[in-house]
Parts: C-alpha cells; structure tokens; sequence
C-alpha cells in the first residue's frame, strides 16, 4: 500500500469527481476572518462539516443500542455552530460527497486544533467503492460545553492505495451505508 500525495488528490477529484465540492488548495480564510483549514494538503485532504448536526441528549432516558437505536437520543440542529455538551457527543456530516475508487481505502484523522481542546473526531475507514457523505461523530472528552465550526476543517482523510484490486468492494457487498446522504444513524 501507499499513500497518494495532492498530486493524486487533485487528478482523482477532476477527473472521476472522487470528491465534491473539491477545494484544490487548503483554505484558511473566508470574507469573515480565519478559520479551520480545509482542502488539499500534502497528503491527504482536510474535509469541512455542514451545518446539520444530531447531539446526544439522555432526556428521553433511551438506552443506546447499535441493534435497535432509538432517534430519540440526539436531538437535530441546524447552525453555524454545534455546542457539544461536557463528555458527550454529536453527530454531523461532511460537506464533501466522496466517491472512493475500488483499490483505494481511506482513513479519517481528527484535526489538531480540535484534538488539542480534548475534541475527538471519530469515522470508520471508507472502504473500496463506498460514496456518499461522511457521517463524522464529534466526541467531547472535556468537563466543559465544546464547540464545532461548521463549513471549516474537523477532519483529515488519508488515501492508501492498493497493489491489488480488492475482490469485493463496499458496493459489491451491498453495504448498508452505500450513498447515504445527510447525518446517517446507526443500521442493523
């Protein structure tokens, strides 16, 4: 395996659209003032979160059970801003729509300046022909409220690419988060 470089970031994304919208350089300013890096870097690419968020409440006393998940446990927002409240943790998704190809695996990475305020940003590997928007969980490690800047950098994923094709791929399997669209909730 090998990591792929901005290079090959760039010619994946115009060429087969592998991510969308794609921001061929890292940003770090918007009309507003600075903001958490998002785009291309020298290894990877930093994706932004949008604004539709699901926090986790325990005001309906739901128990958390992968098998049967109850949506009464988080409660929807839609902001510029998510307050996560102390230890606990939110749901959001990213803005970019990936297409990953069939010899590609990818890996997420939380962003230092998230990381360094005790923010844990936490997402499964995209796995070989998966698509859609990334469903990122934001966990707040801290005693107090913490914040997530939407439309700005959470994340970093890495892409490795494969000396073989893989066999069979997220989309042969029929995966059960093929294409999700918006903050997707646990499925059985």
């Amino acid at each position: 395996m090998t990591i792929k470089s901005d290079q090959w970031i760039r010619r994946m994304a115009i060429e087969h659209s592998m991510i969308e919208p794609f921001a061929d350089t890292q940003i770090r300013h918007n009309e507003t003032g600075p903001m958490i890096s998002y785009g291309t870097s020298s290894y990877g690419y930093d994706v932004r979160c949008s604004n539709e968020f699901k926090i986790f409440t325990n005001i309906n006393s739901a128990i958390v059970d992968p098998k049967a998940f109850d949506p009464n446990s988080f409660v929807d927002v839609t902001a510029d801003v998510c307050i996560i409240p102390p230890n606990s943790f939110a749901l959001a998704r990213t803005v970019e729509y990936f297409r990953i190809p069939r010899n590609i695996l990818t890996i997420c990475v939380g962003k230092s300046t998230y990381a360094r305020c005790g923010i844990i940003v936490n997402v499964t590997p995209l796995e070989p022909e998966w698509e859609g928007h990334v469903t990122l969980e934001f966990s707040n490690t801290t005693p107090l409220p913490a914040k997530i800047y939407a439309h700005e950098g959470v994340a970093q994923m890495i892409f490795f690419e494969s000396d073989e094709v893989c066999h069979t791929s997220y989309r042969d399997r029929n995966g059960k988060y093929q294409g999700q669209q918006g903050v997707t909730l646990p499925k059985t």
